[in-house]
């Protein structure tokens, strides 16, 4: 018996390897900044070189950049790929290109989820967008947030609405992980992760009770549309969803990265986390009965806490260090890790990011030893584009 088939015998978290290495793709929202002030700068429609009349928001492909909600951010997309190197490598070639673009507008773009400094977000002006702020208001007028979402390949709707109905309590911790959003208008929050706050303020987003199959997801999704309350199903904003666009599940919980090695360390666990869930359906082990109101509440300790203090494990729903529950987590997927050769890197990485802290832990000790907020854009500018 092979050492991974000893790891995996007997125990329903740990079901065996998937036949083959999913592929991973991720899309990000960046900020656009002015280089000397911080400040950020409606310029997106300069930076992607065309007219609001063309500009299409769902459009978005793996050659280009995006408009986004305001027009102090632009989205970027990498293709799917199997292998953590070439996402890594795709990643960064997207925030050169849109900082490229943001300096011939004469600002920069910066991985930031959240503006530091105080800011009065300007709208894209497409139909649909208008549309959201017509019926949103302030929640629209205030919203300026970016995040990270990992799209994983699953092979129908069925194995998605398994996965989506396994992976919900581990979600938070990668929150938790990615959390780069400390300060908004020029204050710090308390939070490390402040944009899931912000986010969490349209009527469709969070964490979802239990589908139990793809009938029931697409009956709730299509109850929620024809409520009225939603503009269209594109505002369904679950924690994690079933793509509309491609055969994917999408983890959207991760704030943007500061650093391109976190952002890829997220999209290797929410791989693990979708094979490892469609290794239990397929093996008849049932999906955790943990409530939506418990992992909201998770998702709420997760965005305050960051990787600083306690979080909620999944296993118990109690308070545990940080470390330790991002540790389960890597237990929870280490076969998967394995099979897709990507442990090594996890671990290290992981390793990493405990000892150094992530984006937003680096955005407060700027902040601290500089003294400025703007110097805290700076220093994500610097970083983007490295």
């Amino acid at each position: 018996m092979t050492d991974l088939a000893q790891r995996t015998q007997g125990h329903p978290n740990r079901l065996g390897p998937p036949a083959a290495v999913r592929s991973v793709g991720i899309e990000e929202e960046l900020l656009l900044v002015d280089p000397g002030s911080g400040r950020t700068l409606p310029v997106a429609l300069e930076v992607l070189g065309r007219g609001a009349d063309a500009v299409d928001p769902g459009s978005l492909t793996f050659e280009e950049l995006a408009a986004e909600l305001q027009l102090q951010q632009v989205e970027t997309a990498t293709p799917p790929r199997a292998e953590l190197e070439l996402l890594a490598a795709d990643l960064r070639a997207r925030r050169l290109q849109a900082d490229r673009s943001a300096r011939e507008a004469g600002a920069r773009a910066a991985a930031l989820a959240t503006s530091p400094l105080p800011v009065r977000p300007r709208l894209t002006p497409t139909p649909r967008y208008q549309a959201i702020s017509r019926g949103y208001g302030l929640t629209c007028a205030e919203q300026l947030t970016c995040g990270c979402h990992v799209h994983v390949a699953v092979t129908s709707d069925e194995e998605g609405v398994a996965v989506l109905d396994r992976i919900r309590p581990w979600l938070p911790v990668l929150t938790a992980l990615a959390t780069n959003s400390p300060f908004w208008n020029g204050i710090d929050t308390g939070y490390a992760g402040f944009r899931t706050q912000a986010w969490s303020r349209w009527p469709s987003s969070g964490p979802t009770e239990l589908f139990g199959s793809a009938a029931a997801y697409h009956a709730t999704v299509g109850a929620m549309v024809a409520s009225g309350s939603l503009l269209d199903e594109g505002m369904v904003y679950f924690d994690a969803r079933l793509s509309r666009r491609y055969p994917t599940v999408e983890v959207r919980v991760a704030d943007v990265c500061l650093e391109v090695a976190d952002a890829i360390l997220v999209a290797a666990l929410a791989r693990a986390l979708v094979d490892t869930a469609a290794a239990q359906w397929q093996a008849g082990v049932p999906a955790p009965l943990v409530s939506a109101a418990v992992l909201r509440l998770a998702s709420w300790r997760a965005s305050r806490s960051g990787l600083d203090d306690v979080l909620v494990h999944p296993a118990d729903q109690r308070l545990r260090p940080a470390a330790m529950v991002v540790g389960s987590l890597v237990e929870h997927v280490r076969p998967a890790l394995v099979a897709n050769g990507d442990l090594c890197r996890v671990e290290t990485q992981v390793d990493r990011i405990l000892t150094r802290g992530n984006g937003a832990r680096r955005q407060r000790r700027v902040a601290a030893t500089r003294g400025r907020l703007s110097d805290v854009v700076a220093d994500a500018v610097d970083r983007t584009s490295n």
